[in-house]
């Protein structure tokens, strides 16, 4: 009895020294709801360890997934490149069925109204008006436009067309109207959706040419930026190549406009300029420009009479009236200017009627506000008047000079 009462003492206090405490308890339930890892918190968690090979498991897999995205991108290519064959050949037969149904006795439309109503007549009306003479190149615009007009009448028809090459080299002395004729392709061009703008961008080694390595070529790409979706014309561009200085950076122009002459010729049209024998000269030396340009237009210098009539062509543009016994004095003046260095056909011309528009300013000038005549008082007829007079003065002019001392404009 005495050892049944002692065993259950001895069980008691057991169990009282195993059973939990209330401040284990709470530490307990704090361990398991903090952040459910009975283990310590965070420092059992993976944190790559200190092996340097660890970070190859993140690239591997930002590898996989940009292999992933790469694929996807092919196939979509892919897929965008069949359909557009598809597109293509779905086109090519409708336009094979209706050029098959198509009856031989289909109009078109005349020439005469496209050449109207794209405003190409329009354009060679005033080139007409504005060049005197220059015949043979006014015979070459021509064609060149009745090629534009049969070519969209065709596409009008649904035959298969391509754009025929448009780059152009103007050969000539200056004054001969290559600037002139330029303008009016640019706008003919436009006219008959073969250019988005038409307008003309002049350059010159200068604008294209740089003076150091790394120079020329933004100041190239960014001529034919101005000139995109019209013409760009350089004048004098056999001064882009220089043979006598290797460290010459023209070569790398040229290689530009070549380049975009014939991966852009849809969007640009390029127009090289200059005297007939150097231009020759440097096509030989650059065979790449020959081969690309289709469209040669030689222009020939001006004879005296045509260089009367273009002077009677600006006096009607600036609303002056040469009086009838001007006209010979001018032509003999441009007769003896000639034969003096630097003439340059109808630039010389302007030249000269700039000069005999001063000398009337001064003549009415003196007459009316100086010696008073007629009250101060001057007629309409008096500002427009350009006399014979006005021009004696430049004959005179070339009449006492030493041509071999003296410039003439």
């Amino acid at each position: 009895m005495k050892f049944t009462a002692f065993a259950l003492l001895a069980c008691a206090g057991s169990a009282a020294a195993f059973a939990p405490s209330s401040s284990r308890q709470t530490r307990s339930a704090a361990l398991f709801m903090s952040d459910g890892n009975p283990f310590g918190g965070k420092s059992l968690e993976y944190t790559g360890g200190s092996d340097p090979n660890n970070a190859n498991y993140v690239k591997l897999s930002s590898a996989l997934n940009e292999a992933d995205i790469e694929r996807r991108k092919i196939r979509e290519e892919a897929e965008r490149r069949e359909r557009a064959a598809e597109i293509r050949r779905e086109e090519l037969m409708e336009k094979i069925a209706y050029m098959k149904d198509m009856p031989d006795d289909k109009e078109a439309g005349t020439v005469d109204d496209f050449m109207f109503k794209e405003g190409v007549q329009d354009q060679l009306d005033k080139l007409d008006r504005e060049l005197v003479g220059l015949v043979p190149v006014k015979s070459r615009v021509k064609e060149i436009a009745a090629l534009l007009v049969l070519d969209k009448m065709r596409r009008k028809l649904g035959f298969e067309t391509a754009v025929p090459s448009l780059h152009m080299s103007f050969t000539g002395a200056p004054g001969t109207g290559k600037t002139t004729v330029a303008v009016r392709m640019g706008q003919i061009l436009a006219k008959m959706g073969y250019s988005r703008r038409g307008h003309v961008v002049l350059a010159t080694r200068d604008d294209l040419v740089g003076q150091y390595v790394g120079h020329t070529a933004p100041k190239t790409k960014e001529m034919i930026k101005k000139a995109m979706g019209g013409l760009l014309l350089v004048d004098e561009a056999y001064y882009l190549y220089n043979a006598a200085n290797d460290r010459d950076y023209g070569q790398e122009s040229i290689e530009i406009l070549l380049n975009v002459m014939e991966n852009n010729s849809e969007d640009l049209v390029v127009a090289v300029a200059g005297y007939k024998d150097r231009m020759d000269q440097f096509f030989l030396i650059i065979p790449g420009l020959m081969s690309r340009i289709g469209n040669h237009i030689d222009f020939p210098n001006y004879q005296a009479d045509e260089l009367v009539k273009i002077a009677g062509v600006m006096a009607d543009q600036l609303e002056y009236d040469i009086r009838d016994d001007a006209y010979p004095v001018f032509k003999d003046y441009i007769e003896k200017r000639m034969e003096l260095p630097y003439f340059s056909n109808a630039r010389t011309v302007r030249n000269a009627m700039d000069r005999a528009r001063m000398n009337s300013a001064i003549r009415i000038f003196e007459k009316y506000a100086i010696e008073g005549k007629d009250g101060g008082e001057c007629t309409v007829s008096d500002l427009m008047a350009i006399t014979k007079d006005d021009f004696q003065l430049l004959v005179d002019e070339i009449d006492n000079a030493d041509a071999e001392k003296v410039i003439f404009s």
